[in-house]
């Protein structure tokens, strides 16, 4: 038994933000069914190289970008402009706990697949919908990427060298922690559900996300109207807090409090630093922290980095190295704590996706499916929720509906 295993999710998204958020609910035990373009399917699942597995409907192969996002997952392909198809995702709708999508704001309205259409089907359906600046306001019905609105929400203003451009993180962060936003709204939801009996919409937005991300950052300006300056690796409120460079490579370094500035100078032996009257508190270290940057890269310029982490955890300081991807697969965490896990792909054979990082002790995440072939699971479905016979079925595909 699975956490989620009673749920069922009808998802009708694509790309990351959306597949992301059903994922969880996937991994956490729920039945989601991935509807489809006939055909084409989700445009992530040509988004590569690598592939793995038999080329299919045009793509080279299933691409790595599509399994990241898309495991405990059924495909169903139906074609959202015809009326029957329309009419197959209410029968399912009907059947379903949750429904995600990620289509611009108003398009399912046009299909009579919005929120208070399905609604009527199902009172206590949880419809989740992401967007890229959400469902009111002047910019509503504007399509959102992901690096659009790193910019648009004030991110990459913060992120990136001190003298040099702006920069995007070096991952898709503001569709995933949307996605991460949207499954924890969506569980709120359904914990609703049960006292109330009643459904509710979900609006989620990369705007918003962006916005939220900033936290601290954001906090500082509100509170202190300060533009944040681009700190490079530096924190906007502790030093020394970022990346420091040792004889042979990078590594990163906190010391938040007091008492962790004044480790730091015994495990360098530094008492001198301790003493200095520019260093003598955090508020001080803030504001001569370009002196503190040049005092400390000339100690640590002195020995190899893995000397100074293997000193600097002795005393009890967080440290660490800056890891390029291989070595975070090789990491001595990596296996106790599942950094990646195996699955049996359809095509490919046995190949890994990342790992599930909540760990639930009575019911955890599990790999039950692998990323679905493109409506590998039409019939399937259409059978057992629907009740339709295989002659049914084949009447719907030589019409085109899947």
């Amino acid at each position: 038994m699975q956490a989620l295993s009673d749920v069922r999710v009808l998802d009708l998204t694509r790309a990351l933000a959306g597949p992301f958020c059903t994922m969880m609910l996937g991994d956490l035990g729920a039945d989601v069914i991935k509807v489809e373009r006939p055909g084409k399917g989700d445009e992530s699942r040509g988004w590569g190289p690598p592939f793995v597995g038999e080329p299919y409907a045009g793509y080279a192969g299933e691409s790595a970008y599509f399994l990241a996002a898309n495991r405990n997952k059924r495909s169903l392909t139906v074609n959202l402009k015809s009326p029957e198809g329309q009419e197959i995702v209410r029968r399912l709708v009907a059947e379903a706990d949750v429904f995600v999508e990620n289509f611009r704001t108003g398009v399912l309205d046009a299909m009579g697949l919005g929120y208070e259409d399905l609604k009527a089907v199902n009172p206590r359906l949880v419809y989740c919908s992401i967007s890229g600046y959400g469902r009111t306001g002047p910019y509503a019905s504007r399509p959102g990427y992901d690096a659009v609105l790193q910019a648009e929400g004030g991110l990459m203003s913060i992120t990136g060298p001190v003298e040099g451009p702006p920069s995007r993180v070096g991952i898709p962060i503001i569709d995933i922690t949307t996605g991460m936003f949207a499954a924890s709204a969506i569980l709120a939801a359904l914990r609703a559900r049960d006292r109330s009996g009643e459904g509710q919409l979900v609006d989620i937005s990369l705007l918003d996300t962006s916005v939220a991300l900033l936290a601290n950052v954001a906090s500082n300006y509100l509170v202190g109207g300060v533009k944040p300056p681009r700190l490079g690796n530096a924190h906007p409120n502790i030093a020394p807090y970022g990346a420091f460079r040792a004889q042979d490579r990078w590594f990163v370094l906190g010391a938040a409090n007091e008492r962790q500035w004044g480790l730091l100078c015994d495990v360098l032996g530094q008492p001198a630093l301790k003493n200095d009257p520019r260093f003598a508190t955090n508020g001080d270290r803030l504001a001569n922290r370009e002196a503190l940057e040049v005092e400390l890269n000339r100690i640590f310029a002195t020995r190899p980095a893995e000397a100074w982490l293997s000193q600097l955890r002795k005393g009890g300081l967080p440290c660490g190295p800056i890891n390029a991807i291989p070595d975070v697969f090789a990491h001595p965490q990596a296996d106790d704590r599942q950094f990646a896990v195996p699955v049996e792909h359809p095509t490919a054979g046995k190949v890994r996706v990342p790992g599930f990082p909540y760990k639930l002790s009575a019911t955890p995440a599990a790999i039950r499916r692998p990323p679905p072939r493109l409506g590998e699971h039409t019939a399937e479905i259409l059978e057992q929720i629907l009740g339709c016979d295989s002659q049914q079925v084949e009447r719907y595909r030589q019409r085109g509906v899947v």
